[in-house]
């Protein structure tokens, strides 16, 4: 399997978009097949940042889903509205 996790730090000026933005991607990426988790997470501590957590059967599956439109329309609207910083572990 391997896992995702991509921590996003936005403007207050952005966040809504990101927020938007971030919960479509979720919903479509959900229904991607070998799509075991996908899951968007907002800090308790910090109102700038945020955490998408990916879980993917294996490394077609998530080759696949970045080729999807949602992922190639969406990933580089969150680009655009905030800084993102990539994770990836198998396992």
């Amino acid at each position: 399997m391997i896992r995702l996790n991509v921590f996003i730090q936005v403007s207050d000026d952005n966040r809504a978009a990101l927020v938007a933005t971030a919960k479509e991607l979720v919903e479509a990426s959900l229904k991607d097949e070998g799509c075991v988790a996908y899951d968007f997470f907002a800090s308790t501590t910090r109102a700038d940042v945020f955490m998408i957590c990916e879980t993917w059967k294996d490394e077609a599956s998530l080759a696949a889903h970045e080729k999807a439109s949602h992922f190639t329309t969406l990933v580089p609207k969150i680009q655009e509205l905030a800084a993102m910083k990539l994770e990836k572990f198998a396992f």
